[in-house]
C-alpha cells in the first residue's frame, strides 16, 4: 500500500504558521501592556512623591505662589496619569483582540490536526485490512497448491 499522504497538509502547515504569527503578535501586545503599566506606575509614583513633598513643605510653611506651583504640578501629573491610563486600556483591548485571534488560529489548526489524525487512523486500519487480505490470499493459494500436489 502506498505511503500515507494528508491532502490538506499544506493548509495545515499554513494554519501552523498563522498560529505562530498570532502568538508573536499576542506576545508583543502583552509586552506593550506591561510597558504601559510601568509608565502608569511611574507617573503615579512621581505624583505621590510630589504630593508628599508639597505636604511636608506646606506643613513647614510656604508661600502661596509655591503652593500654587505644587498644585499645578500635581494637576499636570493627574492629567498624565489619566492619559497613560487611557493608553493602558487601549493596549489591553488590543492585547485581548490579539488573544482572541490567537485562540481562533489555534482552533483552526486543531481542527485540521484532528482531521489528519482521523485520516491517518483510517489509513492505518485500511492498511491492516489490506495486509490481512494479502496474508489470507497467500494462505489460500498455499492450500490450493498443497491440495493439487497430493
Amino acid at each position: 500500500m502506498k505511503k500515507f499522504r494528508f491532502g490538506l497538509e499544506s493548509v495545515l502547515d499554513y494554519r501552523r504558521q498563522v498560529l505562530d504569527g498570532r502568538q508573536g503578535e499576542y506576545a508583543r501586545a502583552l509586552d506593550q501592556v506591561h510597558q504601559q503599566e510601568a509608565k502608569v506606575a511611574q507617573a503615579q509614583a512621581r505624583y505621590r512623591e510630589l504630593n508628599r513633598k508639597f505636604r511636608e513643605e506646606a506643613a513647614a510653611g510656604i508661600t502661596i505662589l509655591d503652593a500654587m506651583t505644587y498644585e499645578e504640578g500635581l494637576r499636570l501629573l493627574e492629567r498624565e496619569i489619566a492619559r497613560e491610563t487611557q493608553r493602558l486600556e487601549a493596549c489591553r483591548r488590543t492585547a485581548e483582540e490579539k488573544r482572541q485571534q490567537m485562540i481562533e488560529a489555534h482552533k483552526d489548526k486543531t481542527v485540521l490536526e484532528r482531521l489528519r489524525e482521523k485520516k491517518l487512523e483510517d489509513y492505518s486500519k485500511e492498511a491492516q485490512k489490506s495486509e490481512e487480505r494479502f496474508i489470507d490470499e497467500l494462505v489460500c493459494a498455499g492450500h490450493g497448491e498443497a491440495g493439487q500436489g497430493a
